[in-house]
């Protein structure tokens, strides 16, 4: 095996060792994390959206418009939370769930949760985890073109490709790393373990628990608590409506109970209607 082949598994190497260099986290400072916080960890910005959506629901100041949207219905009550009152200020018109999302307040207000998540190590951070990543195609990349390039033979061949598939290959199984980090799926396991989905709704009468169910586990959580609400305002599945926008007025009041009072919990365990 000549020179430049070895030139180029060294070049793989040094790119990979940088990549790792990118993605290792720090142990996290804490473990007790604000609901919108932990679904931003179990699903990203649209679960984090969500569990705003469902804390600003609670207190009355969202409903479900037209065609799997959300609308705006008051303010959005004493709350200082910047993901619930950036979701809300993005409501000036119904939206679907998906183009809510991407408003630019909801989105600023999501990515510094995102940031702050970053920096006590339970996400790694974009802009790390983007290098990182091109970093790790570079590495498969250079390994191939080395073997191309250079047209070792024999027993050469043979040896290039056994070292070449040490960087090429642990490139390839970090491309699949989650942007979560391991204390990250650890709290969360145990949170699931400490707080497992009741088989009925009246089981749970605090709004706040509410929030905590919907954050851990999503839409069955949404449709064992909230059915009206999650399926007219489109947050079920993709959700979202046909076109994210419309505009009147819909229903709202009546229907969904939680504990048997006859209203959904709100955030301090009273009483509201979905």
């Amino acid at each position: 095996m000549g020179a430049d082949t070895w030139w180029f598994i060294g070049a793989s190497c040094a790119q990979l060792l940088c990549a790792l260099f990118l993605l290792r986290t720090r142990s996290p400072e804490r473990t007790e994390l604000a609901p919108q916080a932990l679904a931003l960890l179990r699903g990203g910005r649209r679960a984090a959206v969500v569990v705003a959506l469902v804390a600003l629901h609670q207190r009355g100041a969202v409903a479900a418009g037209r065609k799997g949207t959300i609308r705006a219905n008051g303010g959005p009550g004493r709350t200082r939370d910047p993901v619930q009152l950036g979701v809300h200020s993005s409501l000036r018109r119904a939206l679907g769930l998906r183009v809510l999302a991407s408003q630019p307040r909801a989105r600023r207000a999501v990515d510094a949760l995102r940031a702050e998540l970053g920096r006590e190590g339970l996400l790694r951070p974009q802009g790390r985890l983007l290098v990182a990543r091109t970093l790790l195609v570079g590495t498969v990349v250079t390994v191939v073109t080395g073997l191309v390039v250079t047209g070792p033979s024999g027993a050469g061949l043979a040896l290039a490709l056994a070292l070449g598939a040490v960087p090429a290959g642990a490139a390839l199984a970090l491309l699949f790393l989650p942007p979560t980090t391991r204390a990250a799926r650890r709290l969360l396991a145990g949170l699931r373990r400490r707080h497992p989905l009741p088989a009925h709704r009246r089981e749970v009468t605090d709004g706040n628990l509410v929030l905590l169910y919907v954050a851990l586990y999503g839409d069955p959580a949404l449709a064992l608590f909230l059915p009206r609400f999650s399926r007219d305002g489109g947050l079920l599945g993709r959700g979202g409506g046909s076109d994210g926008y419309a505009t009147g007025r819909s229903w709202f009041g009546g229907g969904d109970t939680v504990g048997g009072t006859g209203g959904e919990p709100g955030s301090g365990g009273g009483g509201g209607s979905d």
